[in-house]
């Protein structure tokens, strides 16, 4: 089981505010050591406000190079592209100046662009300075759905492809997700979730049974990288 740190608050606004201190502060670290940072991401609803209260914090943003941790198989302009919204939420204010490297490849299948994307993120600094996982109400985190055709590759840590194609009853559309042994290549790990219907459901991803069931288990259940817990109502 990883060793977990829990971060709980008493609101959105509380937990966005300290999340961004927190994420700022890694960044900022990485800088003053390497000249440079990264930092993946997760969609939907849940991190609007702290992308938010991050794009206003002070630091070099020029050095930061930004991407997600998974992506629906969209174009940017769907209003269903992450991309789009970290665009609209992350990449404003301060933090305008960051570098943003989609996870989309326009005219490519998924299976063609987790080739493509395994190449183009070789340069990209390592290891990332921030993961932020999201999770869902099936236990899903990343694109690590229960039922994905491509589920146990996506989840092997002994897999060294960093991106995986991945379709599931749950997903929608076609996604592709960085792989679970390239997500715990990150000095900052973290799961970012809200509401009492999501602790509940990761109360009982830390009970028994199959990892397949509850995908988020295979992050909860590795032994390589501490994860921090930001939860409020």
């Amino acid at each position: 089981m990883a060793d977990v740190i829990d971060h709980n608050f008493e609101n959105k606004d509380k937990l966005a505010r300290a999340l961004a201190f927190r994420v700022a502060t890694e960044l900022k670290r990485d800088i003053e050591a390497s000249g440079k940072a990264s930092m993946l991401v997760s969609g939907g609803s849940t991190p609007k406000a702290f992308f938010t209260a991050l794009s206003e914090e002070e630091l070099d943003w020029t050095r930061v190079t930004i991407s997600l941790v998974d992506e629906r198989w969209v174009p940017p302009s769907s209003d269903r592209s992450n991309a789009k919204l970290v665009g609209e939420y992350l990449l404003q204010n301060k933090a305008n100046g960051a570098a943003f490297l989609p996870l989309y490849v326009d005219g490519q299948t998924a299976q063609e662009g987790a080739t493509l994307l395994g190449k183009q993120f070789e340069g990209v600094h390592k290891p990332f300075t921030v993961v932020i996982l999201g999770m869902g109400t099936d236990g899903h985190t990343a694109s690590f759905f229960p039922g994905g055709d491509q589920l146990a590759e996506a989840i092997d840590l002994k897999n060294q492809n960093a991106f995986t194609a991945i379709e599931a009853p749950g997903a929608g559309e076609p996604r592709i997700t960085f792989t679970l042994p390239q997500l715990l290549q990150s000095s900052f790990l973290a799961l970012h979730i809200e509401g009492d219907e999501k602790q509940d459901v990761l109360k009982s991803a830390f009970g028994e049974g199959e990892v397949a069931d509850m995908p988020i288990r295979a992050v909860l259940r590795q032994t390589i990288k501490e994860l921090n817990i930001f939860w409020c109502p």
